[in-house]
């Protein structure tokens, strides 16, 4: 249960209409506890016939044949992806999972849905709109809870009968969603709590439906079962669209997973109603989430992966059911595409903001990283100059859209030139040296937007003027990540702190100020004053006023001027005030770096090269790796998943000044 003061301060972020909206939420709920509690839901509107009908009407969305990499050439990409698949399918038939930080763990005969399989609590299964899933004494941690109940695994299962026309496949994918079902009431329990979670697993089931058609599994009694739980989920979503403040990328993944369904089975009651509403919502949404240069307005690289999923999926199946989007929601789709590339070309991505492991389905590869649908998003809009593509990505495409991918594009990356990059509407600026794809090739990002999206800005972190530097295609200085929502508060205020970030803390204090763990109050604005890129990296600087607000204020002004040839970065800091303060400069090296310091420098190697920091002379250097009192020494490349790793903090006490860092990095060992 939230604290008093936590529900005064979410009202105040509340607009009249979204209080009216509440609560008429709250009357809704009202209604239903008895009505589910006696069993009064929709009515059943899918008997075998019917769900027969509804299913022979479904618009076709893979075009591969049962068996199609079963002969796949030895040594192929076919048959690399053929095999991998096929073990990942084999895991998920026994019922082994691995997500977070759990690997390959039996989650039970059947599977238990309703249990954190990290802690061994069981969620409760009472009416779903009164379980506070924020609370970890009554659901354990709700995302691992709901993590194999997004049934992305059931999209795998599918892909393994297509891949090898063996149909236990398909019968283990009808077996999951009918325990599920057992186990799962409508309306109970913590897979109801959500309408995100319902939309994730309606468009699991559809392609998973999709992906077994002619394997003779889903009929009779099972197709009626399965059909009228998906009428449900969609009916469910449809009357508790997320809004007001909570309306992020809640709100695009609700009506993705409407869309979807209502498109993709017209034969469902009310499909036209609803494909209609949710197309509305995500041709709307898809502007109003994004700045005009791509990028997501929740400030969080893992969000605008998460969302860009959703919307590159709806429009698959736009195109499939012949009724394509608008020429404005394609043109900002292609800009997010844009920059999710443009956070790749010099290797791995950056994440920044709030990162949770999220992705909506499983089509090859690793479905979160943000490459394995660049080749997706080159065919579906119809680009020609093949830049996104990596020869090792296009499995995703490859299912989505046809052959023709597999191996595609090693021409259009490997030596081709980086270029440093402005997204002035985000804030988001790269400073670039080098060729794609070269392990001597850096580059940098740097912080200098708005700090989140809408009232509450629930994914953004306290990291104005934080910048990463990656060299020898690996982070160096990196984000530390986000580690965790709902099970570790104070990892939880940590990771998104200022002092878990590349920037300047002042007086101990944060740059904005949280409210709750999903919620901010006081937020720093930041701004650009330059940009000045130029062959081989260039000269970016930015300004935020989050310490303006203390009783004597501080400006803070940062300056990053990349030189590629000499393989440096120099960082000015400008900091304007009227007295003394405590500076608090960080530096956050990868978990795969040895850092030590003697002289005054700070020296990390890799196994690929090294990296020297000269800092200030007036600022005293500590070094912390793996500290918990206090915590600092830690990143998490994914949730409830963190290691040691050192971090430099330099600290004084100085009047008005501008701060000197210098960093160069050595010449790379050897190619990667």
């Amino acid at each position: 249960m939230q604290t008093l003061t936590w529900y005064a301060k979410r009202l105040r972020r509340m607009s009249p209409r979204e209080m009216a909206w509440r609560a008429r939420g709250m009357v809704r709920d009202g209604v239903d506890r008895p009505r589910i509690a006696f069993g009064l839901v929709p009515a059943s509107l899918y008997d075998t016939d019917r769900a027969r009908s509804v299913l022979a009407g479904a618009v076709p969305l893979c075009g591969q044949p049962a068996g199609c990499w079963r002969d796949a050439a030895p040594g192929s990409t076919e048959a690399q992806w053929r095999d991998r698949l096929l073990r990942r399918a084999r895991a998920y038939a026994e019922h082994r999972f691995s997500f977070f930080n759990l690997e390959n763990r039996h989650l039970g005969d059947p599977i238990d849905w309703n249990r954190d399989h990290e802690t061994g609590a069981i969620a409760p299964g009472r009416f779903a709109p009164s379980i506070d899933y924020r609370d970890l004494r009554v659901t354990g941690d709700a995302k691992v809870v709901w993590e194999p109940g997004r049934h992305q695994q059931l999209v795998v299962l599918g892909r393994a009968y297509r891949a090898s026309g063996d149909a236990a496949f398909a019968r283990e994918l009808v077996a999951q969603i009918e325990s599920w079902l057992d186990q799962c009431p409508f309306g109970r329990g913590m897979h109801w709590r959500s309408p995100l979670e319902l939309a994730i697993r309606v468009i699991n089931w559809v392609w998973a439906i999709d992906l077994i058609r002619g394997a003779g599994v889903l009929e009779g009694a099972a197709a009626a079962r399965v059909l009228n739980a998906l009428h449900l989920h969609v009916w469910e979503i449809a009357r508790k669209y997320s809004r007001g403040s909570s309306a992020n990328n809640h709100r695009i993944g609700e009506a993705a997973g409407v869309f979807i369904a209502a498109s993709c089975l017209p034969g469902l009651a009310g499909a036209a109603r609803w494909r209609g509403e949710s197309r509305a919502i995500l041709e709307d949404e898809i502007v109003a989430q994004t700045y005009a240069d791509g990028a997501s307005r929740e400030q969080a690289f893992g969000y605008h992966v998460f969302v860009l999923q959703f919307l590159a999926l709806a429009a698959v199946v736009a195109e499939r059911s012949g009724a394509p989007f608008s020429a404005v929601f394609h043109d900002r789709l292609r800009r997010m595409f844009d920059f999710a590339a443009a956070m790749c070309e010099g290797g791995p991505p950056s994440w920044f903001g709030d990162y949770d492991d999220g992705y909506v389905a499983d089509f090859g590869g690793n479905s979160r990283d943000p490459r394995e649908w660049l080749a997706l998003g080159e065919r579906l809009l119809e680009r020609s100059d093949r830049e996104w593509i990596d020869a090792e990505y296009g499995e995703t495409a490859w299912w989505m859209v046809g052959d023709g991918v597999a191996g595609r594009g090693a021409a259009g990356r490997g030596a081709a030139a980086l270029a440093s990059k402005a997204f002035a509407d985000s804030g988001r600026y790269l400073l670039q040296h080098g060729g794609r794809g070269d392990a001597a090739a850096l580059s940098v990002t740097f912080d200098c937007g708005e700090f989140g999206f809408g009232a509450i800005a629930a994914h953004g972190h306290a990291d104005a003027l934080a910048f990463t530097l990656r060299a020898f295609g690996i982070d160096v200085l990196v984000d530390p990540g986000t580690y965790d929502y709902f099970s570790f508060p104070e990892w939880r205020e940590y990771f998104r702190s200022t002092r878990a970030h590349n920037t300047i803390e002042i007086d101990g204090r944060e740059q904005s100020v949280p409210a709750g763990p999903f919620m901010w109050g006081a937020r720093a604005n930041a701004w650009c004053t330059a940009w000045e890129p130029r062959a081989g990296g260039g000269r970016v600087q930015g300004a935020h006023d989050g310490y303006e607000r203390l009783e004597d204020p501080v400006r803070h002004t940062r300056t990053l001027d990349l030189d590629g040839p000499s393989r440096a970065l120099m960082i000015a800091d400008r900091l304007e005030m009227r007295q003394p303060h405590q500076i608090a400069m960080y530096f956050h090296f990868s978990e795969h770096c040895e850092v030590r310091a003697a002289d005054g420098v700070i020296e990390a190697v890799t196994g690929r090269g090294s990296v020297r920091l000269e800092p200030d002379a007036r600022l005293a250097i500590s070094l912390m790796r793996g500290s918990t009192a206090p915590i600092s020494g830690w990143v998490s490349d994914g949730y409830h998943r963190k290691a040691p790793a050192t971090t430099v903090r330099l600290t004084g006490t100085l009047p008005a000044t501008t701060l000197s860092t210098r960093i160069t990095v050595g010449p790379a060992i050897g190619r990667h």
